[in-house]
């Protein structure tokens, strides 16, 4: 999110932007996929998705959309075909992060100032000067989050974070020698034979790069099995201290073996997370800014929590809605005239209606999955459907 807020700052007269990287290389091999949406060059092409196209309609003002389109169209061409080629298909993630960082190095002329440096919120205060706009992409343990509020003393955790607990999960990762795709009846017929832990494939996170496929989903577990679990292990450690899992997750790979002939490549790479999702409550300092506090160290200059800073749901990627967030954010900085409160309370009202449709996504693909969990058993499936 940084990087691309960067890049389009960069192209904008009067802007210098100086941008903090914790990494100092790119070392995040997971596969990505952006959303054709962000590409998209009309309104219906923007709302064309199976599960929230309709909420997108319901939520987002026409208008509200097509401001979004001509931003987009005024994005700098070499930016944009980036942009187009990412949506192509899967591409590794550090991919896009190094197609970024060398389009920033060698536009001319280079108005960015980079620094390798994990900073906190003293040297962030201490550097601050009048006219200068603070963008916090630092992601899910965002560094200002919960610096956003007013507060009588110490920054209290989660102060400003609003967090719903989906479930306790095993995020299942292999790599596969055949082209292998999932969807809902091939869920259904690979966990036929597992009557409780049940390895579901995520939303668009199979892929297949010309040799290999890569595989990631989950396994729904209780939350007595997640705190009896280390945070990350292999396939061994699940073969000798939770087999019942592991036995389903043989099952399910002994059937995709049925079908396509091949091999796991390697080990299972295997982490246990809570899957939440969470927003910030306020993705901005305007309530410091309307206090009029001048003794906090964020009272004076405005503050936009970007990416997953501002929002993230477990189910489903989340780079290309912060890219979005980034792009609005970009179109608002751009508008030299709009007054700051102005800018401030649009960029909360956007925030708050991506939102609704991330939680509006989630709850749905968290509602399915828990129906699909119980689909052999019809007395549990209809405790768990509400009808009318």
């Amino acid at each position: 999110m940084g990087l691309l807020v960067t890049a389009l700052l960069q192209s904008m007269e009067r802007v210098s932007v100086r941008l903090y990287e914790k990494r100092r290389e790119y070392t995040r091999t997971r596969m990505v996929q952006l959303a054709p949406y962000l590409v998209a060059d009309s309104i219906e092409s923007y709302r064309t998705d199976v599960i929230d196209g309709d909420s997108v309609a319901a939520i987002f003002d026409p208008a509200e959309l097509e401001q979004g389109l001509v931003f987009r169209q005024s994005i700098p061409s070499d930016l944009g075909a980036l942009l187009q080629t990412w949506a192509l298909g899967f591409c590794p993630l550090n991919s896009i992060e190094r197609s970024l960082s060398d389009l920033i190095d060698t536009r001319e002329p280079n108005t960015v100032e980079r620094w390798a440096a994990a900073v906190t919120v003293e040297d962030l205060t201490a550097m601050l000067q009048p006219g200068d706009v603070v963008i916090d992409a630092t992601g899910s343990r965002s560094l200002l989050r919960d610096q956003l509020v007013p507060s009588s003393g110490e920054t209290v955790e989660g102060a400003n974070t609003l967090k719903v607990r989906l479930e306790y999960a095993l995020v299942i990762t292999f790599l596969y020698g055949q082209p292998y795709d999932c969807d809902e009846y091939c869920k259904y017929y690979k966990n036929i034979d597992n009557p409780r832990y049940k390895f579901i494939p995520m939303v668009h996170r199979t892929h297949y790069d010309g040799s290999v496929s890569h595989v990631t989903g989950i396994v729904n577990i209780s939350a007595e099995d997640y705190e009896a679990m280390p945070s990350r292990f292999n396939g061994e450690w699940l073969h000798e201290n939770v087999p019942d899992v592991a036995k389903s997750m043989d099952r399910f790979i002994d059937k995709i073996k049925e079908e396509t002939h091949g091999e796991i490549l390697g080990d299972l790479e295997i982490v246990r997370i809570p899957l939440d999702l969470y927003r910030a409550r306020n993705a901005t300092n305007r309530l410091l800014l309307s206090a009029g506090s001048s003794d906090h160290p964020f009272a004076a200059s405005p503050v936009f929590l970007a990416g997953d800073s501002a929002i993230g749901s477990p189910y489903f990627q989340s780079i290309s809605l912060g890219l979005e967030c980034a792009m609005f954010l970009a179109g608002l900085i751009a508008q030299r005239e709009l007054p700051l409160r102005d800018m401030l309370d649009r960029y909360e009202l956007y925030i708050y209606k991506q939102w609704l449709r991330v939680y509006m996504r989630s709850k749905m693909i968290k509602h399915n999955k828990d129906l699909f969990e119980s689909v052999d058993n019809p007395l549990a499936l209809l405790d768990k459907l509400h009808i009318y």
